[in-house]
């Protein structure tokens, strides 16, 4: 079996679980996992882990992210995405380009967000989604995320349908880079209250996980047309394990006789003691053998990569 990363780009309608499960049959094995989930509504670069891929993935959570996506002014719902109904409106015939600009910056740096209380997060042993949908009021506390990028590329007028008939919004398209664990949809909500109005995510796609881009992914349709052909599970796109971490981790060489030491569990000194972020280990001839823990001065493997016979 072949190891290593697919970048897909999901469809919407899909659940990340979903593609997991087409890829399982797709590439003939149980032995896939995913990188962060997409909501269903969204589409776009969903990292798939793949045989021995599945053990890069725990790295690849914690990366930055990028998006396109269009915010609704002028509607709130429960979700604060277009999958949940309508829960308020709100004016938007006083905003402006330059409001939405510096309401734009002021959701931009390190922030303080509120996670959206329709999501995954546990609350007391429960999903917070499900305490929602049983009619609990659930508040999250707020959480560290950064935007490093929100970008407004256009603004236009649109007519939206609410509980008493259509309404006058603001479509807006932006683009935004954001640390793991940012929701969109929370930003989308803030942006529509920082204006006094009103705000909801309708459309949301991933372009970017860390290293990894819509230029690497793959449709499940092409995918699944390649087998359809004819083709092996060995034959569908597949990025080998060394170029996966070069494409998504800081990396190092080591020597042969480092890769023996981490291989049975030693530690190796550090090429560079102090540093928090994960190191892919790459002996001479290019494959990977570890991810490294250099936060001392002797570096210990997070995990280890026996070769693919073993």
């Amino acid at each position: 079996m072949n190891d290593g990363l697919v970048v897909v780009d999901k469809p919407a309608g899909w659940s990340s679980h979903d593609v997991v499960a087409r890829s399982r049959r797709l590439y003939g094995t149980r032995k896939v996992g995913h990188a962060g989930t997409l909501d269903p509504m969204a589409t776009g670069v969903l990292v798939l882990g793949i045989g021995r891929g599945t053990k890069l993935l725990t790295f690849l959570v914690g990366v930055d992210k990028a998006y396109t996506a269009t915010i609704r002014l002028g509607q709130a719902t429960i979700t604060d995405d277009a999958e949940g109904e309508i829960t308020a409106t709100g004016d938007v015939a006083g905003i402006g380009r330059s409001a939405l600009e510096a309401a734009v910056t002021g959701l931009t740096g390190d922030l303080e967000q509120v996670p959206s209380a329709v999501s995954a997060i546990k609350v007391k042993g429960e999903r917070s989604y499900a305490r929602v949908r049983a009619g609990e009021d659930v508040e999250l506390p707020p959480r560290p995320v950064t935007v490093s990028r929100f970008e407004v590329l256009d603004v236009r007028p649109a007519v939206g349908e609410g509980p008493e008939g259509p309404v006058d919004v603001l479509d807006v398209d932006v683009e935004v880079e954001v640390s793991s664990g940012t929701y969109v949809r929370a930003l989308a909500r803030d942006l529509g209250e920082g204006l006094g109005s009103r705000g909801h995510l309708t459309a949301l796609r991933r372009t970017r996980v860390g290293g990894l881009t819509l230029e690497h992914a793959h449709t499940l349709d092409a995918l699944s047309a390649l087998r359809e052909a004819g083709g092996e599970a060995g034959d569908l796109p597949m990025t080998p394990l060394a170029e996966a971490a070069r494409a998504a981790l800081s990396t190092r060489g080591i020597t042969p006789e480092q890769a023996r030491s981490l291989g049975f569990g030693q530690r190796i000194p550090s090429a560079e003691p102090g540093r928090t972020d994960p190191v892919a280990a790459l002996d001479p001839q290019g494959d990977l053998i570890a991810v490294l823990d250099e936060s001392r001065s002797t570096a210990r493997a997070h995990v280890v990569f026996a070769p693919a016979s073993s």
